[in-house]
């Protein structure tokens, strides 16, 4: 995997985590006010901060996990049963 082919699935899995992440720990305000600008299933309180810290972290294992498998050559299509048949 070269650089711009582990940037972009690092972005990918980061995107996928992060809706992972969101919706843990929020409560839906059940009085809010539209006049406001509020709406009553808005979260109180988002913590995004946290989130994004934790959907960075888990982003990184995940993406060290899928590292380690496409540089093995434990799955592979250039040699063993997924190969291309030779012609």
């Amino acid at each position: 995997m070269n650089w711009f082919t582990g940037i972009i699935v690092y972005l990918l899995v980061w995107w996928t985590v992060l809706f992972a992440v969101l919706p843990f720990g929020t409560r839906p305000d059940p009085d809010g006010d539209p006049a406001a600008g509020g709406w009553r299933g808005a979260p109180e309180q988002p913590l995004l901060l946290r989130k994004l810290i934790a959907t960075t972290l888990v982003s990184a294992v995940v993406w060290l996990g899928i590292y380690a498998l496409v540089e093995s050559n434990w799955i592979s299509f250039r040699e063993g049963w997924l190969a291309m048949p030779e012609k």
